[in-house]
């Protein structure tokens, strides 16, 4: 049986916790019994309960209330029902002062314990999960945009204007990676921080690509009861749940023909029609449109919509490639190690040592921030370090295999003093050109400048799908 929680019980009167020991391990739940406030504390805290019944007369050196209070101080922080048998409900109300989240009367009814236990910790978990999606939104609407180089700083100054001018509709362009949501939560701040209430204010991302084509639609405009099978009620649509904040279309290049049409609607009349609804509902939603793609081929390739491709492109900012951002490389790097060392609470990294300078500077960055985010990431995890130094960095990056010198199509080969196997380096340029493709064989055949069928022939040799 799944386990639905773990409970500590506490009172001195084993008969009792005995009992509801029995009652709640029928129901799936995890139990722990004490019958003393002896050392109580140190117990409940190293137990970890997700939740407690404690009776409030012990009747020893702490009663219920003096443990409660304890735990307040220690900041241990779980709920806390209270068992008592004083009518005058006096000292429960006083436990409720105290922090305890319900109480029951002895002699109780064990179905009425259930449904108190099954609420108690429903309310609980929920509230967890307010707190996570409340700390994650939070931490991502922390996300700065790191850069001081001249077309970086450009982009941030557009952007700025054109957030605070209040532009109701901007494109952002950039190669993948290059942070362009980052960016647009930056426009989204800029655009609302006025407002006392910003962390209410809705931002809500969607990818053009990461919902199935038969789904995207409702997603995105919502529908009514009966619109399709399985439309058991109205639902609200993207654009509805974003009115009065922001809405990111990520891969807005991707999106199919037919819903460009009706992201024109929207952008042009600021009305949303729910799939199979009869009634245009207004909005007022700042839309932020992203692509890595040429809007401009594509729409000269008759992919995507000239109109639309127009009302988008009216304000529109491009992020330049990492490779094209020598002085932010370096900057970049030390904001990633001082965030990711106090992520993972490991040592911090002051410095990075001339020969990585020199190393991370060389490197094309064909992932562009992403990638060093994510180089720098694996660094802090799997070195214990006080300085970032070339034998850290990675085979591609550190020149152990095969490092790019001038950001050219020039590489340069550096053999160490005690050899390597050719099999091995040949090994890690398969697996490196297969992560940089997302293991698209075609590309990375490409990459390597091998046919597809050798490429093939390796990936199976060195078994690396």
């Amino acid at each position: 049986m799944i386990k639905k929680g773990r409970i500590l019980l506490l009172d001195d009167d084993e008969l009792i916790i005995s009992m509801l020991a029995r009652a709640l391990k029928k129901e799936g739940y995890e139990t722990h019994l004490l019958h003393s406030s002896i050392k109580a504390v140190d117990k409940i805290i190293a137990w970890q309960p997700d939740m407690m019944l404690l009776d409030i007369n012990l009747g020893e050196e702490m009663s219920g209330l003096d443990i409660l209070q304890k735990l307040q101080e220690e900041n241990i922080k779980f709920p806390v029902v209270m068992l008592t048998g004083d009518d005058s409900s006096a000292s429960a109300i006083r436990a409720l002062r105290f922090g305890a989240t319900d109480y029951l009367h002895k002699p109780f009814n064990i179905e009425e314990v259930k449904i108190v236990i099954d609420q108690v910790l429903k309310n609980s978990r929920l509230k967890d999960q307010v707190a996570y999606l409340k700390q994650a939104k939070n931490a991502a609407s922390e996300q700065v945009f790191i850069g001081a180089s001249p077309g970086i700083m450009k982009v941030l100054n557009d952007a700025r204007k054109i957030a605070e001018a209040g532009v109701a509709t901007v494109l952002i362009t950039g190669r993948s990676g290059t942070g362009k949501e980052v960016l647009a939560r930056n426009i989204h701040h800029w655009r609302f921080g006025n407002q006392a209430d910003l962390e209410n204010v809705p931002y809500i991302a969607i990818n053009c690509t990461a919902l199935p084509e038969n789904l995207i639609e409702g997603e995105l405009f919502g529908h009514v009861k009966g619109a399709f099978t399985d439309a058991k009620a109205d639902k609200k649509g993207m654009f509805e749940l974003a009115d009065g904040g922001t809405l990111l279309l990520d891969e807005i290049g991707d999106m199919r023909p037919d819903l460009q049409g009706k992201l024109l609607r929207v952008l042009e009349e600021r009305t949303v029609r729910r799939v199979g609804g009869k009634v245009d509902l207004p909005i007022d939603v700042n839309i932020i449109a992203c692509t890595n793609r040429n809007l401009k081929k594509l729409v000269s390739d008759g992919a995507f919509r000239e109109d639309l491709y127009y009302r988008l492109s009216s304000f529109s900012v491009d992020i330049l490639p990492l490779k094209d951002r020598d002085s932010d490389v370096l900057l970049l790097a030390r904001h990633f190690l001082k965030s990711f060392a106090k992520r993972y609470s490991k040592m911090p990294v002051e410095t990075i040592a001339k020969d990585a300078e020199k190393l991370l500077l060389a490197y094309d960055w064909p992932g562009n921030v992403r990638e060093l985010r994510n180089v720098i990431e694996r660094c802090v995890v799997m070195e214990d370090m006080e300085e970032l130094t070339s034998e850290r960095l990675p085979l591609d990056i550190g020149g152990r295999t095969v490092v790019s010198t001038e950001r050219r199509q020039k590489f340069h080969i550096v053999l160490p003093d005690d050899g390597i196997s050719l099999e091995e380096v040949e090994k890690e340029l398969l697996r490196l050109a297969l992560e940089r493709t997302g293991s698209n064989m075609t590309k990375a055949a490409k990459l390597l400048k091998v046919s597809y069928d050798v490429l093939r022939y390796q990936v199976k040799k060195y078994d690396l799908v």
